[in-house]
């Protein structure tokens, strides 16, 4: 059974940030036939903590799992932990390991990963309000360890599920005892694709296949949450660094996926009955004009307020993207269509 091209790229040209590995688990695809081809930035690190890089977090969300899962209304839920529980005064948290979790060289993920994992993860800016909170990180037995803190901290599990800066990732124990700074050079995750060793050409693609051993949550997917089900049996990505030839390539039938192509080609992918462009990103991208509140005249608020009467939203928006049907004015600092937005 082969692969449908138009199923795919339905399922996966994405506008904005949506363009990531949990967006390839949603495919509708066989998992058996020819691999999907996704035009992706190749990185020159992998290790999550030693940067910010996108495509390194594309790599991670689907070689490492997460101990909790942001849904699609942004609310954390139980990804790699099967049961948790807080003390009445909401200083110990116990972590209970969900069964049938296993590392990428077939070896099982314990409590004493998951301790070094946070631990490492301490380290990093995304883990700095945690660490400032906690008391201690421990193993109780091999499925279950323990957060104590100094004090109550309401964002606990919040901040265990986000995603923004540096998530916790949860690696083998023996590759979370490196420091930050020293980076991680091993392949191996617990997560539902594995790196393909010896078919990776640095600079040029990677090769990921479905982890076969991989056991996903019962519940639907539902953003970064419920169950990560791999469709497809093999994934490349390639580098295009140039938007029109990936383009050229998905037009031929070289790629599958193209998430993110820049708004001027648009119309191309658009007039192509055999692609489909798809808005899977729903709150988009914020723009927005930062003045410095410290020097004149910005610092009195009635100047920064006539700004708003000075810009024309609608013609920056058409400068920025040619399409009117993906781009609208915000008027919340929060954004629109999240679960923020005011």
């Amino acid at each position: 059974m082969k692969i449908s091209r138009r199923n795919v790229i339905k399922a996966s040209i994405a506008i904005g940030a949506a363009a990531s590995f949990p967006s390839l688990l949603r495919a509708q695809a066989s998992t058996v036939g020819e691999p999907v081809k996704w035009s992706h930035g190749v990185p020159q690190a992998f290790d999550p903590y030693t940067t910010t890089d996108v495509d390194i977090g594309d790599y991670a969300f689907g070689v490492y799992d997460m101990l909790f899962g942001l849904d699609s209304k942004l609310v954390p839920q139980p990804q790699m932990i099967g049961d948790w529980s807080a003390s009445d005064d909401k200083r110990t948290y116990t972590f209970q390991l969900r069964d049938g979790l296993s590392w990428h060289d077939h070896t099982p993920v314990t409590a004493a990963d998951c301790v070094a994992s946070i631990r490492r993860w301490f380290q990093t800016p995304g883990g700095s309000l945690v660490k400032q909170r906690a008391q201690d990180v421990s193993k109780k037995d091999d499925k279950t360890f323990i957060i104590t803190l100094k004090k109550p901290l309401g964002l606990l599990i919040d901040q265990l599920a986000q995603v923004s800066t540096y998530p916790l990732f949860i690696m083998r124990e023996k590759d979370a005892n490196r420091p930050p700074s020293e980076a991680v050079t091993a392949h191996v995750g617990s997560g539902p694709f594995k790196f393909n060793e010896e078919l990776f050409v640095p600079g040029a693609n990677i090769t990921f296949d479905k982890f076969e051993e991989y056991v996903p949550r019962s519940e639907p997917s539902d953003g970064l949450a419920g169950g990560k089900v791999a469709r497809v049996s093999r994934v490349i990505w390639s580098d295009f660094p140039d938007q029109q030839t990936a383009i050229s390539a998905l037009q031929a039938g070289e790629i599958d996926f193209l998430g993110a192509p820049p708004a001027d080609l648009y119309p191309v992918i658009e007039s192509d009955p055999n692609l489909v462009l798809e808005d899977l990103y729903k709150s988009g991208y914020n723009y927005f004009l930062r003045m410095n509140c410290l020097q004149k005249p910005f610092n009195n608020i009635k100047a920064r307020q006539a700004m708003l009467h000075l810009i024309n939203q609608e013609a920056f928006l058409r400068v920025i993207n040619p399409s009117p049907q993906y781009s609208r004015p915000v008027k919340s600092l929060f954004g629109t269509g999240t679960a923020y937005t005011n």
